[in-house]
């Protein structure tokens, strides 16, 4: 039996990821060990100041390693996960994920993941996740 193909997990994953779906995410592009996602902030994702709400910009890009890291059909957990905002972002702005692998060891692999709207920087997220031996089927 053939692994899956990276397009194959994503679609399974996101079929369960009730969290992924409700910030609106569109998978553009998936590869081993990488992906690109799309979204738009709505008005009921920003904070007190009226900007988007720092978790929102976690959560796409995190959702963003999710994928990475699971595309090459081992389940994948992250364990260390941080981020730098670099720039507000506003309701209605479109963002773009980009995961890119670093390091792709036996049982840890790095990712960085650059969260851009109008090709500006507004957030960069860095990721270590474990690999399981559970499979992709």
């Amino acid at each position: 039996m053939s692994s899956p193909s990276p397009t194959h997990i994503v679609d399974q994953m996101m079929a369960h990821d009730a969290f992924s779906q409700w910030l609106g995410i569109e998978v553009l592009e998936v590869a081993p060990g990488g992906c690109v996602l799309r979204m738009t902030v709505r008005p009921d994702m920003v904070n007190g100041f009226g900007v988007a709400h720092g978790g929102i910009s976690f959560s796409f890009a995190d959702s963003a390693l999710a994928f990475a890291s699971n595309s090459h059909g081992k389940h994948a957990l992250s364990i260390e996960t941080s981020i730098s905002h670099v720039a507000p972002i506003q309701p209605g702005d479109v963002l773009i994920a980009t995961a890119i692998e670093l390091q792709n060891g036996t049982r840890l692999a790095r990712y960085s993941v650059s969260v851009t709207h109008d090709q500006q920087t507004v957030a960069l997220f860095h990721g270590t996740v474990f690999k399981k031996d559970t499979s992709w089927t």
